[in-house]
């Protein structure tokens, strides 16, 4: 009992030290004159509009369009950390 305890524990932590790796990393993706800024823990730091555009419709697409190419870059870059760090060993 005490040996899961002690791997849960372990895995808590690893968890902690990736986390922690993310949060320094970022992406940065364009669609459309519409700049995402994206930390590693999926947050969004910056949002530029570098667009002129009355329509809303296009510009509410655009937006969606950047922040998902942004979601899929930061989830490319999160396995490849996980990978570099070792992953999660204790899950099976």
């Amino acid at each position: 009992m005490f040996n899961k305890l002690k791997q849960l524990k372990d895995l808590r932590d690893q968890a902690k030290k990736m986390q922690g790796a993310l949060a320094t990393e970022t992406t940065t993706t364009e669609k459309n004159g519409i700049v995402i800024t994206m930390d590693g823990n999926m947050q969004i730091n910056g949002v530029k509009i570098n667009t002129e555009t009355n329509n809303k419709e296009a510009l509410a697409s655009s937006i969606k369009d950047a922040v998902n190419d942004a979601i899929k870059q930061t989830q490319k870059l999160m396995a490849r950390k996980m990978q570099e760090m070792g992953g999660f060993p204790g899950l099976k």
